[in-house]
């Protein structure tokens, strides 16, 4: 009996160690996860700082070219407006009214 009760004290002693251990490795590992991600966020500031830098003159460029192709397009768009229209309008009214055969003979049979 003597033995069990020491040996339940053994094995309390030893999940407790165990559970502090846990948790002191716990924060050690944040501790350390905390530092390397700081380190990676001021290499990363730093080279957007840098890549931003050269990206002015590529962003100019780039809306530059972007009025240019608008321009472009409203042109075109300004110039076949009215050839748009007409394709638009003559399918419209082109209808075909003819009734195909198998229509008529149904509806010839319905009314018998």
């Amino acid at each position: 009996m003597n033995a069990e009760t020491q040996a339940s004290q053994i094995v309390s002693a030893a999940r407790s160690g165990r559970g502090t251990r846990l948790k002191a490795a716990k924060s050690e590992a944040q501790t350390s996860i905390d530092n390397y991600r700081s380190q990676k966020e001021v290499a990363f500031n730093e080279a957007s700082l840098n890549t931003n830098a050269g990206d002015d003159a590529s962003r100019s460029a780039l809306k530059a070219e972007t009025a240019r192709e608008m321009q472009s397009m409203e042109a075109k768009f300004n110039e076949n407006q009215g050839e748009a229209l007409k394709v638009l309008l003559a399918k419209c009214c082109d209808v075909n009214l003819d009734v195909p055969a198998a229509r008529v003979r149904s509806a010839q049979k319905a009314a018998m």
